[in-house]
Parts: structure tokens; sequence; C-alpha cells
């Protein structure tokens, strides 16, 4: 008997490949509170505690040690204050300087190009010009 080939629609996809599993984030509140759940366990409990947060042993050991160094703590989020009123008009201010300033900077790089002009024509017509004034004062 002849073996049947597969039709363009029918699936050939092997159904256990899995795709490759994203790899899990405790934040530092998870952490602490799965250490705290690990501490609290009686003996015998643990492995359980493990296989419900998804985690290896060398989680908990990295973690403690973590713990102890103070680690997680620092990885707590602080809750950010909002901006103080001095601080929303030293920002609206700064931003108000870099128009400016980016403005006067086009100003001048239109001047300087006129400047440039004026030279050339000035040396096509063999017209000289003065020197331009020196801002040494001694």
């Amino acid at each position: 008997m002849a073996s049947k080939k597969p039709t363009p629609d029918q699936s050939t996809h092997d159904p256990e490949v899995r795709p490759k599993a994203a790899r899990t984030h405790w934040s530092a509140r998870d952490r602490l509170r799965i250490l705290a759940a690990a501490d609290a366990c009686a003996p015998g409990e643990l492995g359980a505690l493990l296989r419900r947060e998804g985690i290896y042993s060398s989680h908990l050991a990295r973690w403690r040690r973590q713990r102890a160094e103070g680690e997680l703590a620092a990885l707590t989020p602080k809750r950010k204050a909002a901006p103080t009123p001095e601080a929303q008009r030293q920002t609206a201010e700064l931003a108000r300087l870099r128009r400016e300033n980016q403005r006067l900077q086009a100003k001048l790089a239109q001047a300087e190009v006129i400047i440039d002009v004026q030279k050339k024509l000035a040396t096509l017509l063999g017209v000289t010009l003065p020197a331009p004034p020196t801002d040494a004062q001694d």
C-alpha cells in the first residue's frame, strides 16, 4: 500500500516541540515574599513551595545571600515624589533658554554666511574693507 503524503494545508508540526520559554524575572517584592514563605516552611514543605513558585533552590540561596548583603532592599522601587514648583520653574526656564540658544545659533550662522558673501563681493569688486575691531582691551 502506498504511503499517504500530507497535503500542503495539513500541518506537519510536531506537537511535542515547545517554543523556547521566556526567562522569568522576579521583582524584589516577589523575592522577599518567597523568602519569607521559605523561611516559614516546615521541614518537607520547601519542595512544594519551590514547585509552586517555579524556582530552584539555587534561586533561594542567591536571594538569601543578597538579602543578607542588603542588595534586595536596594532593589525595592522607591516612590517618586512630585516635582516641586521650584523644579518645575527651573525645567521650564531651561527649556526656554535652550530654545533661545538654538534660535541665536541659527541667527549667528546666517550672519556669518552674509559676512562671507560680503567679503567675497568686496574682493571681486576690489574694494578694501576696514579691519574688524579687536576685542582685546589691555
